[in-house]
């Protein structure tokens, strides 16, 4: 089949909206010591808050994939991405611990749909080999909305910390007419060209997957993974200010950099698995292959217990970040290589599910360890799921051991 020689360029676009997701999301967490001070909240209180917005994101989750899936990928995220972008408008009015927990709530069901919606954007767009490297660059887009959440202190400082919701909220309302203009530039391939790559696709769709071993299986993974994502992602500013002493001004030169190492390590997980794919290796075994050498990675976590100051613990915090998104981008390719373009949008969603549930548990668990100054312990959380993560994966084989992979030349 015959690919868009921009097709990069038009998903890159695409990933914007996701750059834009988590920045409304990290500004949360990058601004907790205002919220927290301001609505005199201990880091147990600020997990349940997490918890608020993570609950609403996993029910909604397999709902926006479904929808994806159905309705078509623009109707589904452009409804998306306005949702959550009033959301987080909406958090700059708020004046209550009550209106915050609304306000996060209603982010959480918009922005469940933004990882499902690039998954099924790869699958349209990027050939097979190409997945893990379009989950990576989604990772990009991420980061960045990660790394550029802390140049927003200075605004919160000067004027309140409800100021930057409104205006990061309002840049996702200017997306979605530029996405609009790109798509009818750049089309994908049509749906019904893209073939499912196993036959574990051909015989559900919807939430019949659900009864299937493999992505059973997989979603277990995702919990598993996603834990040191969890916290590196939700609790390294607070980390900083507790186990460093760190001032909020102080965090702003430093909670940049383990987002945007972790950028370069999820190309280096794309890599792995490409690399592999194109020696002729299953397209199934190389992303397992690519998680393996990434829970080994994982363990440089162990590290953060010896470190002497705030610059090496954001020097470790960033290697363990590297591992853990090589990992997860071989993760999310793995759903689009096992059940194709037509139904990436559901499998993608479970796994963002999963990750929803796993988020609401243990986020007021890490609370609860920082409260009673128990941080350095939380290494555990990115090292032994990883590897049990790792073990999973092995059972994710849809056909017992024979994978055919899809190739284009053209």
């Amino acid at each position: 089949m015959r690919y868009h020689p921009l097709r990069w360029i038009a998903f890159s676009i695409f990933v914007i909206s996701s750059t834009l997701n988590y920045l409304d999301r990290t500004l949360f967490t990058v601004l907790a010591p205002l919220i927290m001070r301001e609505l005199n909240l201990n880091q147990v209180g600020f997990g349940w808050l997490i918890s608020a917005f993570s609950l609403p994101y996993a029910a909604a989750s397999l709902f926006a994939g479904w929808f994806l899936d159905r309705a078509g990928v623009n109707r589904a995220a452009l409804t998306a991405v306005g949702w959550w972008s009033g959301a987080t408008i909406s958090t700059g009015f708020v004046s209550s611990l009550s209106g915050l927990a609304f306000c996060r709530s209603a982010l959480g069901i918009g922005a469940s749909a933004g990882v499902p919606a690039v998954g099924k954007l790869n699958g349209l767009y990027l050939k097979p080999e190409e997945r893990a490297l379009g989950a990576a660059v989604n990772g990009v887009g991420i980061s960045l909305g990660s790394a550029v959440a802390p140049l927003f202190i200075g605004m919160a400082v000067a004027h309140s910390w409800r100021t930057p919701f409104i205006v990061t909220g309002s840049l996702g309302l200017l997306w979605i007419p530029l996405w609009l203009l790109v798509n009818r530039s750049l089309p994908p391939v049509a749906q019904s060209a893209v073939a499912t790559p196993h036959d574990v696709g051909k015989r559900s769709s919807g939430f019949r997957l659900l009864l299937q071993r493999p992505l059973i299986l997989l979603m277990i993974a995702n919990v598993l993974w996603m834990s040191g994502y969890t916290l590196w992602s939700n609790w390294t500013t607070l980390y900083l200010t507790h186990v460093h002493h760190l001032t909020l001004q102080d965090t702003a030169v430093l909670v940049w950099i383990p987002p945007i190492a972790s950028n370069l390590g999820g190309f280096f997980g794309g890599w792995l698995s490409m690399r592999s794919i194109r020696r002729g290796v299953q397209s199934v075994r190389a992303r397992q292959r690519a998680v393996w050498v990434s829970a080994a990675g994982s363990f440089c976590a162990f590290f953060l217990l010896f470190a002497a100051n705030a610059w090496w613990a954001t020097v470790i915090i960033s290697l363990s970040f590297f591992f853990v998104l090589a990992g997860s981008v071989n993760i999310y390719a793995l759903p689009i290589d096992m059940y194709g373009a037509k139904n990436a949008g559901f499998t993608v969603s479970a796994l963002t599910f999963a990750y929803g549930v796993l988020q609401a548990v243990i986020s007021p668990l890490i609370g609860f360890l920082g409260d009673h100054g128990l941080y350095r312990q939380v290494v555990w959380l990115v090292t032994v799921p990883a590897v049990l993560s790792s073990i999973t994966l092995l059972g994710c084989n849809p056909s017992g051991g024979s994978i055919t992979v899809e190739r284009d030349t053209k």
